[in-house]
């Protein structure tokens, strides 16, 4: 039987077990334990699989996501989203969508604390959507920047999507974390100018926050800034040991783990029932990410051992146009799997077939895993399978419809493509700083 056809079954196979309702790291798990013994029969079958399995989980790096959930749990229930977000609408001053501006400005800091999407959505739905929404703000606007801006966390250092990446490229995780640093910001950026601008030409859409606390003059509202004073370190501390080189990604995470109990500790919020939470979350979000790590990587293992790697790879080299756009052909694959499977799932996947050929080609793995971050995060938002938008309806009101949202995020997702050729076309915009690293 031709690679081919066992290609188009085992795409047949996923996709039949999933409309089956089976979780995704069990169908990959079952789909590579019966390619396997299919090909190699069953001792040497199940042999191959724990090997590919135990392969990936001796990797050091891979301790960095807990750590980083972990702290990112503690922060969330010890009340820093609130203060920052408390904070920063007062420094915002009395200027036409400043509430809308200031949830971007910490949905930024959320994800450099976090690096992980779900729970940044969530926390900015329960603190900002309600704020903007009895203010008057356009609901339609506030919606889109909250989705937007949330699923910045998939970008913005320390990304957990960009540690998995590393990890199936083989590439350094520190300089994926510099290169994506700017064209993060530079998402945020092109998020607020739409703001700005949409709110000039309609006011209506944003009310001024007319407080007496914004009212202040500036340095009278710096007082305020307590709120984003030990986020501020906790960030600086976690980031500034990776890039100084003294810690490995690893090492920073642990760094940051406890430097979130210590926040806490410092809030007044350290207590038992809240670690208890905190670790709790920890084990299902770890437990759910580990299990589509082993599917996916035990299927791609068999896959490449029966030679699929390399016919997907000379699919690749052989179509009959120019390098860059062999890479928006992967980008379009990559979109395509996103209204099927989880991210992490098509990391694992794709990442170990596309690298060696963008290498081939000429381009830096490192600049690809960064447009790779941005397509994942484009895929967050899309209809009609955006996780960002189901994550925002779990706790928006009842009146906000799943339409209403899929609708809010429309023009963000014009601005993340616009991000994404950006950085495609102008590679220097990832890779300035990681240079600055050799």
């Amino acid at each position: 039987m031709g690679i081919e056809i066992i290609t188009l079954l085992i795409v047949v196979a996923l996709l039949a077990l999933m409309a089956l309702g089976v979780p995704l790291g069990i169908t990959t798990l079952t789909v590579s334990l019966g390619t396997a013994i299919l090909y190699f029969g069953e001792r040497a079958g199940f042999f191959i699989v724990a090997a590919n399995v135990s392969e990936v989980l001796h990797k050091y790096e891979l301790i960095a996501v807990p750590f980083f959930v972990f702290m990112a749990n503690v922060l969330e229930r010890s009340g820093i989203a609130n203060s920052l977000f408390d904070s920063m609408a007062i420094m915002g001053g009395r200027f036409r969508g400043s509430v809308a501006v200031q949830t971007c400005i910490v949905a930024v800091v959320l994800a450099a604390m976090s690096g992980i999407m779900g729970g940044e959505i969530v926390m900015l739905g329960l603190i900002a959507l309600p704020q903007m929404l009895r203010l008057g703000y356009d609901k339609k606007l506030s919606i889109g920047i909250i989705c937007a801006a949330g699923a910045l966390a998939t970008l913005i250092p320390p990304s957990v999507v960009l540690i998995v990446y590393g990890l199936a490229a083989q590439v350094s995780i520190t300089k994926l974390f510099a290169a994506s640093a700017v064209p993060g910001l530079i998402l945020a950026a092109l998020y607020i100018t739409y703001i700005l601008v949409r709110v000039r030409l309609n006011p209506a859409m944003a009310p001024i926050y007319d407080i007496p606390e914004t009212g202040l003059p500036f340095f009278q509202r710096l007082r305020y800034l307590k709120g984003v004073i030990l986020p501020g370190i906790l960030i600086g501390a976690v980031l500034g040991v990776i890039y100084s080189g003294i810690a490995t990604v690893t090492e920073a995470a642990a760094i940051g783990a406890v430097g979130a109990l210590v926040v806490a500790a410092i809030r007044g919020e350290l207590k038992w029932k809240m670690a208890r939470d905190a670790m709790r979350q920890t084990v299902l979000t770890v437990g759910s990410i580990i299990w589509l790590v082993l599917g996916a990587v035990s299927l791609i293992g068999i896959y490449n051992r029966i030679g699929g790697g390399d016919f997907l790879r000379g699919l690749l080299t052989s179509l009959d146009i120019g390098p860059i756009w062999v890479i928006v052909v992967m980008m379009l694959i990559v979109m395509v799997l996103g209204t099927f499977l989880e991210w992490i799932a098509i990391i694992f996947i794709t990442v170990p077939i596309f690298a060696p050929v963008v290498v081939d080609l000429g381009f830096d793995p490192v600049w690809f895993g960064v447009l790779f971050a941005m397509n994942i995060q484009i895929y967050y938002l899309s209809p009609p399978f955006g996780p960002a938008c189901f994550f925002l309806k779990s706790v928006a009101p009842k009146s906000i419809e799943l339409q209403t949202i899929f609708a809010a995020v429309l023009p963000f997702i014009a601005l993340q493509f616009v991000g994404l050729m950006l950085v495609l076309f102008i590679p220097d915009l990832a890779l300035w700083l990681p240079s600055m690293l050799d």
